[in-house]
């Protein structure tokens, strides 16, 4: 019974490390989205003349949407929606600093993109 206690623990220990060992912290570079719009927002600020990426953002999420970060095409999943500068610099270029597994990024930092 102990050999069976042990081998368990010592799965479970070895998958934390695994999922752990596969989080990456990079720092990325597009903007701060919703999960209803995606990577644009032409569709929604089509229909509403005047309504900026950052207000359509802030909208979706206000209604149920949750943010996203888009870089290079590629729509991420964010883990910790409750980061106050995603609200701060929703619908900007920004560069983001942040623990990558998969397809979610748990932020840790967020700066205005610098432009070029």
């Amino acid at each position: 019974m102990k050999n069976i206690s042990r081998g368990l623990c010592f799965t479970g220990l070895l998958a934390g490390f695994i999922s752990f060992a596969s989080a990456a912290t990079m720092t990325m570079t597009g903007m701060i989205s919703d999960s209803e719009c995606g990577a644009s927002h032409a569709k929604m600020t089509a229909g509403h003349p005047g309504m900026t990426d950052r207000a359509c953002a802030l909208a979706c999420v206000k209604a149920g949407a949750k943010y996203v970060f888009v870089s290079d095409g590629k729509v991420y999943q964010i883990g910790n929606q409750n980061q106050p500068d995603l609200a701060k610099e929703a619908g900007d270029n920004v560069s983001l600093t942040g623990d990558v597994n998969g397809q979610t990024i748990t932020v840790s930092k967020v700066t205005m993109a610098r432009k070029k």
